[in-house]
């Protein structure tokens, strides 16, 4: 049977796509993707207050019922819960993604010991990729260490210099983090511990200078950065929105612009996966185009949920009503919800379908295309944003290609 929804906030059946029928699905010929990458949020606290932060400030404050650090039994079953899913679908890699809250409040320790104990779950004929994600206020020599001996790549939350970065990312009694970020990405970005550095993730803030932003992050010579789009929804528009909508693609051409022109050797997300979908190729993010998701999410008391950026939208929108102990990851990947963040093409609004970017926007991040009426068949909150920035880059490879065969 497929998995239905159990929560009175989850219920709401009139939204696409709680009705979807995924055994008419199956039995059409449509299959699920694995999930190959398992993000397990292994601390629900932070020790930062940031003011966008979809997990503590916006719509579902789940966090607050539940345990702090992600029990060890608990991480046992995930682990075997990851190896079982491994080997149903014969997958070679997975990539496990250490996260919270902040997860370094586990201690490096602990998270170590998570990493080998999926490891040692799986065995090793499968490759487990580790990520920490983390806001490096707790980033010390020691934690590094131990990430170095256990392979364990560190992505930073950074949002620029110290005026962008402290506009949002402070401490609860309003004290910048800047300083305390430095000290970690330092550490980080030394010769002995810069191989382990996977790259910066920076909210937009449309009050910071976006190339000055730029500059800032591309200090620390990062191999790769993204920029994000504050997570908004039809019913709670960004900071900024008004209709026509382009405030932030014009926030975003000015960095595009000088990065483009620049040679630069750092990989810039979005612009990247722009330019592979303007070009025929595929993307690898769910920002734009349409690879179906392979994104789980397992809380610190075991549920299994969808992408946390969910929590957006409204109280118990990422939940599946499946935990595991009790479910497989097969069976999570029969949810409505799961199904049809691989749907591609068919999970668009007819306006998405008739755009001529629909295939390079992909409808933008599930999340933006949520509106309370209908649900998630819908462009995105960001669609203007993203028509535009999409426009300004195929023009700029247009012009460029016209250039070179002349």
């Amino acid at each position: 049977m497929v998995s239905r929804l159990t929560s009175n906030a989850e219920n709401q059946s009139w939204e696409w796509p709680s009705a979807l029928d995924v055994d008419e699905l199956l039995r059409g010929g449509w299959r699920a993707r694995p999930f190959r990458q398992f993000l397990l949020k292994v601390h629900s606290r932070c020790n930062l207050a940031c003011d966008y932060c979809y997990v503590y400030t916006l719509a579902d404050q789940s966090w607050r019922g539940r345990p702090m650090v992600m029990d060890p039994q608990l991480v046992s079953i995930a682990a075997q819960r990851i190896a079982e899913h491994a080997a149903d679908h014969d997958l070679p890699s997975v990539r496990v993604v250490l996260h919270g809250g902040e997860p370094l409040l586990a201690g490096h320790e602990y998270l170590a010991k998570i990493v080998e104990l999926v490891r040692s779950e799986v065995g090793p004929g499968l490759r487990v990729e580790a990520v920490l994600q983390t806001n490096a206020v707790l980033l010390d020599e020691a934690a590094l260490s131990s990430f170095d001996a256990m392979d364990v790549r560190v992505g930073v939350s950074l949002d620029g210099g110290p005026r962008e970065n402290d506009r949002n990312r402070r401490f609860a009694d309003g004290r910048g983090s800047y300083p305390a970020v430095m000290q970690g990405l330092t550490r980080l970005t030394s010769e002995r511990f810069r191989h382990l550095f996977s790259g910066l993730l920076c909210t937009v803030d449309l009050l910071n200078d976006p190339v000055e932003t730029y500059e800032a992050l591309s200090a620390f010579d990062p191999p790769t950065m993204d920029f994000l789009l504050p997570h908004a929804t039809w019913d709670t528009p960004p900071p900024g929105w008004r209709k026509p909508a382009t405030a932030y693609a014009d926030w975003l051409i000015p960095i595009f612009d000088h990065w483009y022109e620049s040679g630069s050797d750092s990989v810039i997300r979005i612009f990247q996966e722009i330019v592979s979908l303007l070009l025929g190729g595929g993307s690898a993010s769910e920002s734009v185009g349409l690879t179906p998701s392979t994104v789980v999410v397992i809380e610190t008391d075991g549920t299994i949920e969808q992408t946390d950026s969910l929590k957006a939208v409204r109280q118990g929108a990422p939940m599946t009503g499946l935990n595991i102990v009790d479910h497989s990851f097969d069976e999570a990947l029969r949810h409505p919800g799961m199904v049809a963040r691989q749907l591609g093409w068919e999970a668009l609004s007819d306006t998405c379908k008739a755009c001529k970017f629909g295939r390079v926007c992909g409808g933008g991040l599930y999340t933006h295309r949520y509106r309370s009426d209908d649900g998630f068949k819908n462009p995105s909150v960001y669609c203007d944003d993203l028509y535009r920035l999409i426009d300004h880059i195929r023009e700029r490879l247009v012009a460029d290609l016209r250039g070179s065969v002349h």
